[in-house]
């Protein structure tokens, strides 16, 4: 500890000006001492009922100084639990994190009781990620509250946690969570590091925390899978994934990542196997669809209209005969005007966003189309495009496709099929390239692994599913016995 004359004052004058720091002094078989917490993040009744209370009883009691020094010191005194503070700073830097001190004056000791509280709401349904069969429970903002959801649904020694603090003003903790003879060491050893390393002022989200880890900063697919849901991160940890939680976000993230992990949907598994089957299949054209139907469509109506059917072309033709613009300025407008109302949507007020989101979708494309700005077949693409989007269930691989649709769509209203056909083979070999903490975003497609297949584009019935995914686990592959 300094060696000032007086603790007291070396607090005071560290936390000057927080007119929420409150001093309660005792004075105790003559000794000098006093009780300090921040009140709007303490919890007062447990800190009066078992601190204030045992303070004031000590002090009326005949015990010698040297008694009350050793319980204090045995941690005997007190029926919560509480440690001594090694430095000052330490002590500071614990109380606005919602410890209350403890300090004699002249002892020169200082002892923290974790009394916080922090206000949090209740848990609540799934917002972005909802299941009509399974459970409807999702992370919230307390970090103490998701651990407990996720032990919730493993109840084993080996789910490990690992526990930082990241952030030099926002203090932020962040968890590791794992089983143990599952998942990749050299993977948590990874994380380790990268988040040991993350030195910025403030870690308010969790995708600040993924930001800093120098994954995927060069590529816009997504090298972390966040999820909302308990559930969602269970399975992947008994798949031999790793988790992150952070506290103040209601996300989690998982990784590895592949491309395939991102068109699977929690529900897959609450349904029969043939109907998750045909929606994975169903989500997984569409997840193209909604990446290429727009360029396609430019290209082919404007390079290569022999390939269309003579009937459509000659109704597409006549749509398009009043239409000022090219179709690729057409497909651009129309695709823009679209972000634009998914953006409004998302920001308006909720009890009107939705309706005013509709309606004006509805509005501008039909005048668009009684105004002779754009074609009625455009306005059915970027329709079709837009709800494709829609389908895919992780939000950042929804947003990936968009992104690549602008490129595309330039490229198929310049050069035609075969520029659309390059830069897709473009994107191909770039999947193919990345790789998530070790693991290929492609697999098991490429590398190619059949055993892993049984869940990818399909989903076999659970009994068959005997092995764990190699592209996660390598270790401890079996997860059930054979009947």
């Amino acid at each position: 500890m300094n060696n000032q004359n007086s603790i007291l004052e070396q607090i005071k004058e560290q936390l000057s000006a927080n007119e929420d720091v409150v001093y309660q002094h005792f004075l105790i078989h003559g000794h000098s001492c006093a009780l300090i917490y921040i009140e709007s993040i303490i919890n007062i009744p447990i800190l009066q009922d078992q601190v204030s209370k045992v303070f004031i009883e000590q002090a009326g009691k005949a015990d010698n100084w040297e008694s009350l020094a050793a319980r204090l010191d045995q941690g005997t005194l007190f029926p919560l639990p509480y440690v001594p503070a090694a430095t000052l700073e330490e002590a500071i830097d614990q109380l606005v994190q919602g410890k209350a001190l403890f300090c004699f004056n002249d002892a020169r000791k200082i002892y923290l009781f974790d009394l916080a509280k922090y206000e949090k709401r209740a848990v609540s349904e799934s917002k972005n990620e909802l299941v009509v069969i399974g459970p409807q429970e999702a992370f919230i903002e307390d970090i103490a509250t998701n651990l407990s959801l996720l032990r919730h649904k493993i109840k084993h020694p080996d789910l490990k946690t690992i526990r930082y603090e990241a952030g030099k003003y926002s203090k932020t903790i962040i968890y590791i969570v794992y089983i143990e003879g599952l998942c990749d060491p050299n993977i948590v050893e990874e994380l380790d590091k990268e988040i040991q390393a993350i030195s910025i002022d403030g870690v308010l989200g969790i995708s600040y925390t993924a930001e800093q880890m120098k994954k995927g900063n060069h590529t816009p697919f997504p090298q972390f899978q966040y999820t909302e849901r308990p559930d969602s991160v269970a399975a992947s940890l008994l798949e031999g994934r790793v988790g992150i939680l952070q506290d103040g976000t209601p996300s989690a993230l998982l990784v590895p990542v592949t491309l395939f992990s991102l068109m699977q949907s929690s529900e897959d598994y609450y349904q029969s196997y043939m109907a998750a089957s045909w929606v994975r299949m169903v989500r997984m054209f569409f997840g193209v669809l909604s990446m290429l139907l727009p360029s396609l469509y430019v290209a082919i109506t404007t390079f290569q209209p022999e390939m269309i059917p003579t009937d459509l072309l000659l109704t597409i033709a006549a749509a398009r005969e009043n239409i000022p613009f090219s179709a690729l300025t057409e497909a651009f407008i129309m695709e823009l005007t679209f972000e634009g109302l998914r953006e409004a949507g998302t920001r308006i007020p909720k009890p009107v966003g939705q309706t005013i989101s509709i309606i004006g979708a509805i509005v501008i494309g039909q005048a668009a189309v009684q105004a002779g700005i754009v074609s009625s077949p455009m306005v059915i693409v970027v329709s079709i495009t837009g709800i494709a989007s829609y389908i895919i269930p992780h939000f950042e691989m929804g947003l990936a496709l968009r992104l690549l649709r602008f490129p595309l769509l330039i490229i198929g209203g310049t050069t035609g099929l075969f520029g659309v056909f390059i830069l897709t083979f473009i994107v191909f070999g770039h999947l193919v390239n990345l790789n998530s903490f070790g693991t290929p975003y492609m697999q098991p497609l490429a590398p190619l692994v059949l055993s892993d297949w049984k869940d990818v584009f399909v989903r076999v019935p659970s009994p068959e599913m005997k092995s764990r995914p190699t592209s996660y686990a390598n270790r401890n592959l079996r997860r059930q016995k054979s009947k």
